[in-house]
């Protein structure tokens, strides 16, 4: 951040009025940030369509909207690559509205669950109908983990907690530890739980994700209350706290809807946090910083992560999409994220990657031409999968006077 006010000194004299002056550029997006509440009322807009309709395939409106209409909709309303201007940034971050986009998710998410709990319970619904409202409450939770990684990365202690509640419905409170401590730390390097290689398919990472990503967080726990001289099995475990906020959320909704909700938490916690992790898939697939003289690697630039500006993902998931500036300016504000240039571009949104990386052989076809374009054609620059590696190197072949 404070590079950019630096920067912008130089271009104008009057600096102080700029930094100020929103009047210069106005956020096209200001208001469609408001749509990111869409999901969490998902349930709700369920709920009143099978009431008005007497139709119970609408319990599905949540990965319907999700998985069909955005990706349609990413198609058709298209891309969006400007960025404001960096004399203004900092005036937009601290612009309080943004924040408040992101709080309001929270209080609607917990009401929808409730009342996820209360359809389950009430025995009015088939068990297809109470599985749609279970896959709608995934993309629900699976969604707050976005929200959760925006207020994840703040550094005021409230937004950190809000986090924490944002992730107790999925269960995956260790993804606040190790995402910040960990992946932002390997991230596109081999030893990085969260980011898949060339060759392995999202079925082969999700097993190797979630338990990666586990063990990770609990390592990085444990040497931080060793070095306070703590014990890792109690409350100061940031990983047993927040996983105590889901068996109590679970437990209260049990005693308080039945034992009917509880095999429902669970598949939408499970199929929620996999959505997360399909996320993670396509934002670093292949991509790989390459290693110093000294034998560390190079610092994380913006070509080490996907990105993609079509408006609609965007504006749904809080510009998750402009990853690669993410990853440059960690603790940058969602609405202040920039697309940048060199960065390799994903073919659609977010929502439509998703659901190519569910069928691998179509992932494979978009995907491996587009990095071994970002590579000029080296392809051993790729992060490869191990036991592909021979397979993948006889295919694309080493171009010559590449550096193997």
């Amino acid at each position: 951040m404070e590079a950019h006010a630096e920067h912008a000194h130089h271009h104008h004299h009057h600096h102080e009025d700029v930094d100020l002056n929103p009047a210069a550029w106005t956020d096209g997006k200001r208001y469609a940030w408001l749509l990111g509440i869409i999901v969490p009322l998902a349930p709700f807009i369920a709920y009143a369509f099978v009431s008005v309709s007497g139709w119970g395939g609408f319990y599905f409106f949540g990965p319907l909207l999700v998985f069909v209409a955005f990706p349609i909709l990413d198609v058709l309303v298209g891309m969006d690559s400007s960025n404001p201007p960096d004399s203004i940034l900092k005036w937009l971050e601290q612009d309080r509205y943004y924040r408040w986009c992101t709080y309001v998710f929270i209080p609607v998410q917990y009401a929808g669950l409730v009342l996820a709990c209360w359809l389950w319970s009430s025995g009015d619904l088939s068990v297809a109908e109470s599985i749609g409202l279970a896959l709608t409450m995934a993309v629900v939770g699976g969604i707050a983990i976005n929200t959760a990684h925006e207020l994840g990365h703040k550094r005021e202690n409230s937004e950190r907690w809000l986090s924490r509640v944002a992730l107790a419905q999925t269960g995956y409170g260790h993804f606040f530890i190790e995402h910040n401590r960990g992946h932002h730390v390997r991230v596109a390097t081999p030893e990085d739980p969260a980011s898949s290689r060339l060759g392995e398919s999202f079925w082969a990472f999700l097993p190797r994700t979630v338990s990666g990503s586990l063990t990770s967080a609990w390592e990085i726990e444990a040497k931080r209350l060793d070095r306070l001289g703590k014990s890792h099995w109690s409350l100061s475990n940031d990983l047993v706290s927040a996983w105590l906020m889901t068996v109590a959320l679970f437990a209260a909704l049990t005693i308080v809807f039945g034992p009917v909700v509880l095999p429902y938490l669970l598949i939408q916690a499970v199929l929620g946090f996999s959505l997360l992790e399909v996320v993670n898939y396509l934002e670093h697939y292949g991509l790989l910083r390459q290693k110093k003289e000294d034998g560390r690697y190079q610092r994380c630039l913006p070509e080490h992560s996907w990105n993609s500006n079509n408006v609609a993902s965007n504006v749904l998931l809080y510009h998750l999409q402009r990853h690669s500036d993410h990853h440059a300016n960690p603790t940058r504000r969602y609405q202040a994220l920039r697309h940048v240039e060199e960065a390799p571009q994903l073919p659609t949104g977010y929502a439509g990657m998703i659901v190519l990386a569910w069928f691998p052989p179509i992932w494979r076809r978009v995907m491996d031409p587009r990095l071994l374009d970002h590579f000029e054609g080296d392809i051993t620059r790729a992060n490869i999968q191990p036991s592909k590696r021979a397979k993948i190197l006889a295919r694309y072949g080493t171009s010559a006077g590449a550096p193997s």
